[in-house]
């Protein structure tokens, strides 16, 4: 008899691929990338802005590094997509299992009676 359920199964595939992808992502960093103008200045100077305890704080990114960091904050924002298909693949799992349950409990209850 087989203890997983097909759709169960292709769930758990599911997770492990999108846990591949998570592991294979690289450096990244939470933020905004922003360029901005100073005075008497011709090219832009960039920040990294980020919140710390619900305060935005900012850093400031050399000229040299900005095509670096925005690679980061793309990374970023994958790493995030990554987690929230992560978890509706994990509670699907868990939607299913409990569907299951409640269905086994069903069956046994009707053929008892």
């Amino acid at each position: 008899m087989k203890t997983t359920h097909a759709p169960q199964a292709r769930y758990r595939e599911l997770q492990s691929k999108t846990l591949r992808e998570i592991g294979n992502i690289g450096p990244f960093v939470e933020g905004s990338l922003c360029e901005f103008k100073r005075a008497g200045r011709k090219s832009p100077s960039w920040h990294l802005t980020f919140k710390v305890k619900n305060k935005t704080r900012t850093v400031y990114v050399p000229v040299e590094m900005v095509q670096e960091v925005q690679e980061w904050t793309k990374s970023y924002r994958r790493l995030k997509q990554l987690i929230r298909r992560e978890t509706k693949q994990s509670l699907a799992v868990i939607h299913r299992y409990a569907a299951g349950r409640r269905a086994a409990r069903r069956s046994r209850g009707s053929t008892s009676a």
